[in-house]
């Protein structure tokens, strides 16, 4: 053994010379960006000999890269930037209480009165109207907004002009409309000629005056309105005048605060004006309190679930980053133990420290910089997808969220310090190698092998990561796939909708509940149709409106004394067998249920036990709505979800269609027949009735779309991650099974000769790897259980402790396991003694 010694101590000897010839011939004399470009030769021909560990170094770089690169840009569209408008970082939303709605006629007194702010404007988010040039009728969605809303935004229009506050004089007074760029480029074709014509809206006369600019999307970052319609003629288009209620509140305004003016500051004058407004008026405003949010997610109301879920969504990420540098840390250790010797005569030869030191960083640099490029880019083409994406049909609800140049200056902030963070790793073994004992041996170190290495630590962090991401998909998906399965207090399974509006089509409030009988009717006529019902408004939809409810002896109907906030529904006998809704006690409402009999409204469970005390003291029992209204319980139905899946139980209370008119239209027939075919008999037996009615026909759980958008999107963002999780997991195991297997062929080979058996070869080979995947997955397991409480509040029923999330975690990862050590495990036992013995 010592003459083989010596001879191979030799050999290197020469090829150290060799080495050590070419690198002083490769590195001049001087400094600068000589040397840079002398060491990136290096490394390019060095990856060119090893094209294998260049490939999954970069690849796997590109993946945590990527993914960062996507999570951050929509992290930055959503939360970051703000709204798409001039100095929008002094713009703020003002809230009621913890809601951002408010009246028109608060939003006057605020307006006028405050010393904050430069200028309050609102506007108002409406569902389609009916939009007619004169020849290519068409729905749109559009905002009501406030005279001053786009001088105070300090918007310019791409074409004709916008409207102005002294364009308004009261109700109906500014018959304008502005149209966005992407609705006027989409439905007018760029006509330059569009200002000035004439166009109706639900059948009321508006004329064309401007275009927007292309960038500018409105004030709420999700909805993108094709025209603004000035809130004066809210009137004209919606068939009722809420300018003057001041209870009605379903406006939002936002505003721009005074320089030097804090938010602190502006919070305390609104409240001031607040306490003015509940003297004045306390059936409205007693006890009002304001907040300030940002604008573009709804104040607080999207803004907290949005801001948390995207925060966690930015850790996780972080994590898929840092499992990528674990395993290329792992394989950079790895590699510079295979050259060890090569180090080592090098250092013995008088080679510096620093230049050696010098070389790997611009090897990990230079895969850093490949690998983000190639995840950057990967990432610009999904994000481009994204910005196209939207989710739910018939509604412009999307988010760009193209990169911009903090995504690039993010991705290459990210790639450098990867380069530092996994090309570090193997410094300490050059650092503290023993040159004449690595020559001898071939090891770093004298000690011998260590229980455990930094590459074992990398390993077991990897792992830790994976499981926390596995554990965080697992229960983002059981989550979203109860709550498909759910009861919502209703079953949307076999029920087409049908949505229309009587506005839209002209009808006058007295002739809406007629014609929604005919529709009733004529849709209850079609073969195989079990149950028809109406409503004007479907729980878990946008749009839904609620109440403060007083019990029979209030007097004074101020906020403060009311004894629940609950939502309300306009619906028709039957609404309940077609949603299957259940009745718990009392009756239906029937077509006796007229406006000349008493009003009369059904109440859930909620409601009744909130005002009443129970179930049973509410049926027959009274109370007061609407400043005075008073209607008897008649019956009380199951409680259901209204608003959103992961809200606490809300009272609910069901008026008849025709004591509270609407001419919002919702049809639910229930079948069992095809879709297809009820559809078209539908839209046949409907347009007999008015061949102008506006339908649009769909099944409920499309419908659904808009109440699991944010739990799908959860779940898929999560699944993705926890995929990328799993394959960095299953690459990090591999390498480490692999890298031992072929270190230990020799020792394998001398078991097996002397009798071991194949179990304890293979635990010899792979028992590490099993223990540090062990030890790696209980403690992402714990993590992942902690973490994932933040998807309580976004998907509904997510449920860390769940039996089979845990059940399923540990599964996948024995998987991933055994997967990645399948063929590092063949090979160990594959071991022929006399071969290694016969090579060696």
């Amino acid at each position: 053994m010592g003459m083989s010694i010596e001879v191979t101590s030799k050999r290197y000897i020469v090829a150290a010379c060799m080495w050590n010839n070419v690198l002083g011939a490769a590195v001049p004399p001087f400094k600068g960006g000589a040397k840079m470009l002398s060491d990136l030769k290096i490394a390019l021909r060095k990856f060119r000999k090893s094209p294998g560990f260049a490939i999954t170094a970069i690849l796997t770089l590109a993946l945590g890269i990527g993914a960062n690169a996507v999570v951050f840009s929509v992290l930055n569209a959503v939360v970051l930037r703000p709204v798409n408008v001039p100095n929008a970082q002094n713009l703020f939303m003002v809230q009621r209480f913890q809601f951002p709605s408010q009246s028109y006629p608060d939003y006057v007194d605020l307006r006028d009165r405050n010393r904050s702010f430069q200028s309050l404007v609102l506007f108002n988010i409406l569902g389609p109207v009916g939009v007619d040039t004169g020849g290519n009728p068409s729905t749109a969605w559009p905002y009501l907004a406030s005279g001053n809303y786009f001088d105070a935004l300090n918007i310019q229009p791409y074409l004709g002009r916008f409207y102005h506050a002294a364009d308004e004089h009261g109700a109906n007074s500014a018959p304008y409309v502005v149209l966005s760029y992407a609705y006027w480029h989409g439905h007018f074709h760029h006509d330059l000629g569009i200002i000035g014509k004439p166009v109706q809206i639900n059948k009321s006369a508006f004329t064309i005056i401007g275009v927007a600019p292309p960038q500018f999307r409105g004030t709420e970052l999700f909805f993108s309105p094709a025209i603004w319609i000035p809130t004066s003629e809210q009137p004209a288009v919606q068939c009722f005048d809420s300018l003057q209620q001041r209870g009605n509140h379903s406006a939002f305004v936002i505003g721009r605060l005074k320089p030097g003016v804090t938010v602190a500051q502006a919070t305390s004058d609104l409240n001031n004006l607040g306490a003015s407004l509940a003297k004045a008026y306390p059936a409205d405003d007693d006890g009002v309190k304001f907040t300030l949010a940002r604008p573009g997610l709804v104040g607080d109301m999207l803004g907290g679930p949005a801001r948390a879920f995207m925060a966690g969504l930015m850790l996780l990420a972080g994590l898929i980053l840092l499992a990528a540098c674990a395993n290329l840390g792992s394989l950079f250790a790895a590699r510079a133990a295979d050259h060890a010797r090569e180090t080592a005569l090098r250092l013995a030869l008088g080679s510096r420290r620093g230049l050696i030191l010098r070389q790997m960083l611009t090897e990990a640099w230079l895969v850093s910089l490949a690998g983000g490029a190639l995840g950057l880019a990967g990432g610009v083409v999904i994000l481009h997808l994204l910005s196209a994406w939207q989710p739910i049909p018939n509604i412009p609800i999307n988010v760009p969220v193209n990169p911009d140049a903090k995504s690039y200056v993010v991705a290459l902030a990210l790639a450098l310090a990867s380069g530092l963070l996994f090309g570090m790793v193997p410094v300490r073994q050059v650092m503290r190698a023993d040159p004449w004992q690595m020559i001898r041996t071939g090891s770093t170190s004298v000690s011998g092998l260590r229980r455990f290495t930094a590459r074992d630590v990398l390993l077991a962090v990897q792992i830790a990561i994976c499981a926390v991401l596995v554990t965080s998909s697992l229960v983002a998906v059981r989550g979203l796939a109860r709550s498909i399965h759910s009861s919502f207090g209703f079953q949307p399974q076999d029920v087409i909708l049908v949505n229309s509006d009587l506005h839209m089509a002209g009808y006058p409030e007295e002739k809406m509940p007629p014609m929604q009988r005919r529709m009733l009717d004529a849709a209850a006529a079609i073969p195989g149709v079990t149950a028809v019902g109406y409503t004007d408004n479907l729980p878990l939809s946008l749009g839904n409106g609620d109440s403060y409810v007083y019990t029979d002896s209030t007097t004074d109907f101020r906020p403060t004394n009311e004894a629940a906030d609950a939502m309300n529904y306009n619906v028709s006998p039957g609404f309940l067998q077609a949603a299957d809704t259940r009745l718990l006690a009392g009756r239906d409402l029937t077509l006796r249920d007229d406006d000349k009999a008493p009003k009369v409204a059904l109440v859930n469970r909620q409601f009744a036990v909130k005002v009443f005390g129970s179930v049973e003291k509410a049926v027959g029992g009274h109370f007061k709505f609407w400043g005075g209204t008073r209607a008897e319980v008649v019956g009380v139905v199951e409680d259901g979800k209204y608003r959103t899946l992961t809200e606490d139980q809300q009272p609910a209370m069901f008026f008849s269609f025709q004591q509270q008119k609407s001419g919002d239209t919702w049809l639910l027939v229930r079948s069992k027949r095809d879709p297809q075919e009820i559809s078209k008999a539908l839209e046949q037996n409907l347009h007999g009735l008015d061949s102008g009615l506006p339908l649009v026909i769909g099944t409920w759980n499309q419908e659904m779309s808009s109440a699991l958008f944010a739990a799908r999107v959860a779940t898929v963002a999560l699944g993705v991650l926890g995929l990328l999780g799993a394959m960095l997991a299953v690459t990090g195991i591999f390498g480490m099974a692999s890298y031992t297997v072929s270190k230990r062929l020799h020792e394998l080979g001398i078991r097996v000769a002397l009798g071991a058996r194949r179990k304890e070869v293979l635990r010899a080979a792979l028992g590490r790897a099993f223990v540090l995947l062990s030890v790696g997955s209980v403690a992402g397991l714990a993590l992942g259980i902690l973490a994932t409480k933040v998807l309580s509040y976004i998907v509904y029923q997510a449920a860390p402790n769940d039996p089979l999330v845990l059940g399923g975690v540990v599964l996948t990862m024995l998987v991933l396991g055994l997967a990645a050590s399948w063929v590092p495990a063949r090979k160990a036992l594959s071991v022929d003694p006399m071969i290694l013995l016969r090579e060696e």
